[in-house]
């Protein structure tokens, strides 16, 4: 099963400012801020959820193909993807921009200071899905992840009119969408991603109760944090899946890409769509044991034990023939 990941490209810059930003400000002087924060401690991390996805596939050993736009310091990010098994020939690499980029810092108190910088991510409108297909033969699936809106929206469109299989998942970007986009967005797809709480902004925001939405996707697939994963199809019973126990919980960040990842190899794999969502909750446990999105290691024995553990023998057969 061919598969294409669309979506964000972007690196981490993650600072820590050892004191506090309440300290640094003078109330009467807010308008006129001029601050700059010396820091002890910087990590650069790999992230943007269309490579989050697509890192997580390759691991699993679906070979996926990304699709998505960086810049032409995307040279270090794209051997690493590459080496993890993912197919970044269909990238576009910008001319004049950087990689997306994400600039944090934290304070002792938790407090962030963030910015978000664009760059190439805007390039994104330009990919024509049609070249990617030709290219490898063909898509069974693309997975239209949080990008640049233009984007999502016009490889949305293209899937329609092409009769390619999608699947619809806002995540990072509904907060920005209006009822229109998100009603274009979801109408029609095989597969509909979110979580709780973005299941009901896309019920506020579209106007649309359960029901409707469920009569226009094929599956709705809703995270539910530690509980696991609701999968919702028309006229028939929920699928719910739990989560295998943690060992530890060292960072939440990228686990919904995880188990995106985890599940989607389950469709390329064939087996059903709860052993598809157990490889996904499973995948995603790994993560939230990690810092870092693409920072953890699928060893395959060690991933099989805690298979085992947590869905029994039977699951574990079926899907330790796709990792053997």
């Amino acid at each position: 099963m061919r598969i294409a990941v669309s979506g964000s490209i972007a690196t981490d810059h993650l600072m820590t400012f050892p004191g506090r930003f309440a300290d640094q400000f003078v109330a009467d002087q807010l308008h006129t801020v001029s601050l700059s924060f010396l820091v002890d401690q910087l990590d650069v991390r790999r992230g943007g959820v269309g490579a989050n996805i697509a890192f997580g596939m390759g691991q699993l050993g679906t070979r996926p193909v990304l699709v998505g736009a960086a810049g032409s310091d995307f040279d270090d990010y794209r051997a690493w993807l590459e080496r993890n098994g993912v197919d970044t020939d269909s990238v576009r690499i910008s001319e004049t921009l950087h990689t997306a980029r994400f600039v944090c810092t934290t304070d002792a108190d938790h407090n962030q200071i963030g910015s978000f910088y664009t760059g190439a991510m805007s390039e994104a409108r330009l990919i024509e899905l049609k070249t990617v297909a030709d290219r490898i033969g063909g898509l069974d699936l693309v997975l239209i992840g949080a990008d640049d809106p233009e984007a999502m929206l016009r490889h949305t469109e293209e899937c329609r009119s092409r009769s390619i299989p999608f699947a619809a998942d806002f995540s990072q970007q509904i907060a920005r969408m209006d009822g229109d986009e998100i009603r274009i967005l979801l109408d029609g797809a095989t597969y509909l991603f979110s979580n709780e709480y973005e299941k009901g902004l896309i019920e506020t925001k579209t106007g649309w109760n359960d029901a409707e939405i469920l009569s226009r996707v094929g599956h709705r697939v809703t995270t539910l944090g530690a509980r696991g994963v609701r999968i919702e199809r028309a006229g028939q019973e929920p699928i719910e899946v739990g989560c295998p126990d943690e060992e530890r919980k060292a960072d939440p960040t990228g686990v919904g890409d995880a188990f995106r990842a985890g599940f989607l190899s389950g469709l390329a794999w064939g087996v059903s769509l709860e052993r598809a969502a157990q490889v996904g909750c499973m995948l995603a446990t790994l993560v939230i044991e990690t810092v870092g999105t693409q920072e953890y290691q699928l060893r395959r024995a060690h991933f099989m034990e805690r298979f085992t553990k947590a869905y029994g023998d039977d699951a574990a057969r079926e899907v330790r023939a796709h990792l053997a």
